[in-house]
């Protein structure tokens, strides 16, 4: 999913300007010299992966005398509308960060525009670090379908959802943390009797699709969940799930625990929301984590989400090998820095949910239960993916969609409709 970061309007513009220029036949993006490793990755600086992913770099330079790292930070948005036409052209970095799933990088295997790691998998011992529901996400099918066929991409943290919630906030108002939907339920009444909207959100990004899904997901079961991510059965949108999703959804709009405003907010926003202590709750992903750490000022915890044993989540963001990249051994060697003991450790440390960590060293209280929710999470088979992962351009129509419920320019029934329209268009026909 879903995030998903800082997305940079200037920073899309000028990617524009390199495609453009590439076009024209004036790119020094391809450096086949060996000497120059081009990386991309959106990852905020103070996240987890970010940190990790930094020190990831000097390892690979000590390792490498004579050899540079080339980090172009991107915005999770700039490459997710940009990957295919960026792949096409002279400007593929040698290695880059991308949304995992069957609309992102399914469809970019699909299109034949990534490397096949399965022998790099095998020979560095990756697939024995790589398992479970995190292995799921890193091989794709000939129709791009998630699950099964080649590895076209290394996840070297998972990632899962839950609410963040402001521990001041809540003890100011009497309020214990919800162990129950209806306790959740009466803290966000709570909230709204006293002035305040209780969930940050951002109906112009993934926030606010994610809360829906959620709610859906309390009401489902695995077999809901692989017949709506890998076509194991048909996805009816009008079921008992979907529709309580869709009515609970727009009927917390009325209530007032989402704020009708937030229809043209985006994911840093209800992030920055939740850090000046404005929203209470924050229902989002593990990514935030670091950042939170870093920037609140206050007392805060999270929880899972009550009354579920299933929720967002999955193997993190992949590392890709575009097709045409020019230094892919090079590419190799960071990636399997990345899920050596050291870095994975620090990425423990930091908040993030490594995925070849020795526990012993990951010693901050609030990451090890971070890391202990995930382990319960993954051993009850408790990760549902992401709700636009199933065909391509789902992702939008969720947003646009979703955004509608929150104006109440449309009601529930017409939303759920208009979700299976675009799904049944998408889903590969066999």
């Amino acid at each position: 999913m879903l995030t998903k970061r800082r997305r940079a309007a200037v920073a899309a513009v000028a990617l524009a300007g390199a495609l453009l220029a590439t076009s024209c036949g004036s790119s020094d993006g391809g450096s086949s010299d060996g000497r120059t490793l081009r990386l991309w990755h959106y990852e905020g600086p103070d996240s987890a992966m970010g940190v990790a992913w930094k020190e990831a770099i000097k390892e690979f330079e000590a390792q490498h005398p004579g050899v540079k790292v080339k980090f172009e930070e991107k915005g999770f948005e700039q490459i997710q509308k940009t990957a295919p036409m960026v792949l096409n052209s002279n400007d593929a970095p040698d290695l880059m960060e991308y949304n995992k799933g069957n609309a992102t990088a399914g469809l970019l295997s699909k299109q034949g525009l990534l490397t096949d790691l399965t022998p790099e998998v095998t020979r560095r011992g990756w697939d024995k670090k790589i398992t479970g529901g995190v292995r799921t996400i890193s091989r794709y099918d000939a129709n791009g379908v998630m699950g099964s066929g080649k590895w076209y991409g290394v996840p070297d943290y998972a990632e899962y959802t839950m609410v963040f919630y402001n521990k001041d906030l809540f003890k100011k108002y009497g309020i214990a943390q919800p162990t129950s939907v209806d306790e959740l339920t009466a803290a966000m009444d709570t909230f709204v009797r006293k002035g305040i909207t209780p969930l940050a959100n951002a109906g112009a990004e993934y926030v606010a699709q994610q809360y829906l899904y959620q709610l859906a997901l309390s009401k489902a079961d695995r077999s809901w969940v692989d017949s709506y991510e890998l076509y194991k059965g048909r996805t009816d949108f009008h079921d008992a799930a979907w529709t309580y999703a869709a009515e609970t959804f727009a009927d917390w709009v009325k209530k007032g625990y989402i704020g009708k405003k937030s229809t043209g907010l985006k994911a840093e926003d209800a992030g920055v929301s939740f850090i000046q202590g404005k929203s209470p709750i924050l229902f989002s992903g593990s990514w935030w984590y670091g950042r939170f750490k870093a920037e609140n000022t206050f007392d805060w915890g999270t929880f899972l989400w009550p009354g579920s044993n299933l929720t967002l989540g999955s193997g993190g963001n992949l590392w890709v090998v575009p097709k045409g990249a020019e230094n892919k051994e090079l590419a190799y060697d960071f990636i399997d820095i990345t899920l050596s003991k050291k870095i994975q450790n620090l990425l423990g440390n930091q908040g993030g949910v490594p995925v070849a960590a020795d526990p012993a060293a990951v010693t901050d209280p609030r990451a090890k239960a971070l890391i202990a929710d995930f382990n319960s999470l993954s051993g009850k088979d408790g990760l549902a993916f992401y709700p636009d992962w199933p065909v391509a351009g789902f992702y939008d129509v969720l947003v646009s969609e979703t955004q509608k419920l929150i104006t109440g320019s449309e009601k529930p029934g017409d939303y759920l409709s208009a979700l299976q329209k675009a799904y049944d268009k998408g889903v590969p026909k066999t």
